[in-house]
């Protein structure tokens, strides 16, 4: 048999305060009475834990403060700057046309006539326009019979049809004005009569706002201006308007008649 004090040695390494046999051991000296009271147990009671007071007292809150923030400027954008090494293609300006028409030189008295034909031609003794402009040198004192300069043929722009050659507008006016030009080192006249349009822009200079009134062209000298024929026959109007220009004006070229 195990000693006590073995006994209790290995009890107390089992951390076993007491042990007592669930039956009674044969031989084994009797239990002290004082070990078989059991022990009552204790009870547990749950406490709440107190919030701790802080001893210092609650600082006031503190005002916020907001800083102004920066305003920040965007830069402006710069102009984009074209090297002048890079060649900058642009589309070419559109080409105008070259001006058409067709002009008949003629002299009367001490006038030279710049007339437009209507139909491109030279005229016929019986046209319309032709007996219109008879008219007209009658109502201005000169001879009703005009008679042809040169050769006869009339002044057409454009001179060629395709070609590099310059057939713009400037290039007509020099035409037509070095061909009068050259008539008039021939034959002097008193007044440089401009009928029509074309005879206005490229002898004269001038638009349609200056008919009925007279010029003074530079290289040419005086001049007349009135409306194409063709224009006065379908507005009737413009006659009587060039009726009364022509009396004021016709004892500047009756005088050297």
């Amino acid at each position: 048999m195990i000693a006590e004090a073995r006994r209790r040695a290995f009890l107390d390494a089992m951390q076993v305060d007491s042990w007592l046999p669930r039956v009674e051991l044969p031989f084994a000296a009797p239990s002290r009475p004082y070990l078989l009271q059991a022990e009552p147990e204790p009870e547990l009671t749950l406490s709440t834990p107190e919030p701790e007071v802080d001893p210092q007292p609650a600082s006031p809150p503190q005002k916020r403060v907001e800083m102004p923030r920066p305003r920040v400027s965007l830069p402006e954008p710069k102009p984009a700057v074209v090297d002048d090494a890079i060649p900058v293609t642009s589309e070419p300006a559109p080409v105008a046309p070259p001006p058409r028409f067709a002009l008949q030189l003629l002299r009367a008295g001490s006038c030279l006539l710049l007339v437009e034909l209507p139909t491109g031609e030279p005229f016929a003794s019986r046209d319309p326009a032709y007996l219109l402009l008879k008219d007209l040198l009658r109502a201005a004192g000169l001879p009703d019979s005009p008679t042809q300069v040169g050769d006869g043929e009339p002044i057409r722009w454009p001179l060629l049809h395709g070609g590099n050659l310059d057939q713009g507008a400037q290039a007509a006016r020099d035409y037509v004005q070095g061909v009068v030009a050259v008539e008039l080192e021939e034959a002097r006249c008193a007044c440089l009569w401009l009928v029509g349009l074309p005879a206005l822009r490229f002898a004269g200079e001038v638009e349609a706002d200056a008919c009925n009134r007279e010029l003074n062209v530079e290289g040419i000298g005086a001049a007349f201006a009135m409306p194409g024929l063709e224009q006065m026959m379908e507005e009737p109007e413009r006659k009587a308007e060039l009726w009364k220009a022509l009396r004021r004006s016709k004892a500047r070229w009756n005088e050297q008649t």
